[in-house]
């Protein structure tokens, strides 16, 4: 298992120091059953304190040249965030059997307002996050946001699909440009190039996976008038093809995701020095995914806090940063600049959306 000691290079030069993570199953287990008892007692109230304890115990395992995250969130401050949000999905439900045409002018509302949640729920998740005792930031702004969110989906449609690449860039520089660790700036320049390549890789496979189920179909089409014996016991190969031409599809989306996160992680950087890396295998990604699943509903969820943790291991042992500069000495210099926090900087909506 890697460690956070161990460095490798990428074509020579520079060295790239990769993350680790130290919690295992049996701790995360206590933590996730008493979550779950609780949640259930309380008819979903102790949620919001739920995800406090599984986030403050999965970062801080979380261990980056030799320091952990923290989390910082309360409770409370997510507790009010997830009540504005179901308040507000109630109204919905109201006026859909109140006044069914008053729900049509609610949806330019919901995409006015979501960029705005979006961009608090970033702010918050930064916010109540640090590493080295030194808080992060988000100072994106609600046009930002907009443009990410509700452009990006109308180039996307207007195009049949064609620019949505365009619109990922748009949305992911979002994020990464107005990252903050301390004062010091996030930036990833992700090549639009490579973004289409795994974006028509992505299709090619769906693609595939829907001629099977077309053909899968054609075929359900034809024999489903003959006789279960006459064609075998068990699964055909009409069910076979069902099931081949889904795990494509969901093979696509996985593949999609891991190659995304390799594209925009290693071209990001911090403070215009230090960079980077993810190098997540697209083929482990999808079996850590594929086993995490079928183990977590065989055992009736069970095996979950497992998944968990061995998810949150091949994620950070395939993360990586390269300090520009000796690391004690960077890392004193950004504590110097980033430590002063006023009280509205914590005081955040609980909309707790991840990044």
């Amino acid at each position: 298992m890697a460690t956070v000691e161990q460095s490798y290079p990428l074509g020579g030069r520079p060295f790239f120091q990769r993350a680790s993570f130290t919690g295992n199953a049996s701790e995360y287990f206590g933590i996730w059953i008493v979550n779950i008892l609780l949640t259930i007692v309380t008819l979903g109230i102790y949620s919001a304190w739920a995800k406090v304890r599984r986030n403050r115990y999965f970062y801080g395992n979380t261990v980056l040249l030799g320091h952990s995250f923290e989390y910082h969130a309360k409770g409370k401050q997510i507790l009010i965030g997830r009540l504005i949000v179901f308040g507000f999905l109630i109204v919905v439900n109201i006026l859909s059997h109140v006044a069914p045409l008053a729900v049509l002018a609610i949806w330019p509302v919901m995409l006015v307002v979501f960029p705005w949640f979006l961009m608090r729920g970033l702010r918050f998740n930064a916010r109540v996050t640090s590493y080295r005792n030194v808080r992060f930031d988000f100072v994106g702004t609600y046009g930002g946001a907009f443009k990410a969110i509700f452009l990006g989906t109308l180039v996307t449609v207007i195009s049949v699909g064609l620019l949505s690449p365009v619109a990922s860039r748009w949305f992911y520089k979002y994020v990464f440009d107005n990252l903050r660790y301390g004062d010091r700036p996030f930036s990833t320049e992700p090549r639009l190039g490579a973004i289409y390549k795994v974006f028509g890789t992505m299709i090619a496979l769906s693609l595939a996976g829907g001629a099977i189920l077309g053909f899968a179909a054609g075929a359900l089409g034809v024999f489903r008038h003959v006789p279960m014996s006459s064609t075998g016991a068990g699964l055909s190969p009409v069910h076979f093809g069902f099931v081949v031409g889904l795990l494509a599809y969901v093979f696509a989306g996985l593949y999609y995701r891991a190659s995304i996160r390799n594209i925009i992680w290693s071209a990001a950087m911090i403070d215009h020095r230090h960079q980077l890396r993810s190098n997540l295998g697209r083929r482990q990604y999808i079996w850590v995914v594929v086993v995490n699943t079928v183990l977590t509903l065989v055992t009736l969820g069970l095996m979950r806090p497992w998944a968990a943790v061995q998810m949150q291991r091949f994620l950070a042992e395939h993360t990586a940063i390269s300090v520009d500069g000796e690391i004690g000495v960077v890392f004193d210099q950004i504590s110097s600049t980033g430590t002063a926090i006023s009280a509205e900087y914590l005081d955040v909506d609980g909309f707790d959306f991840g990044f």
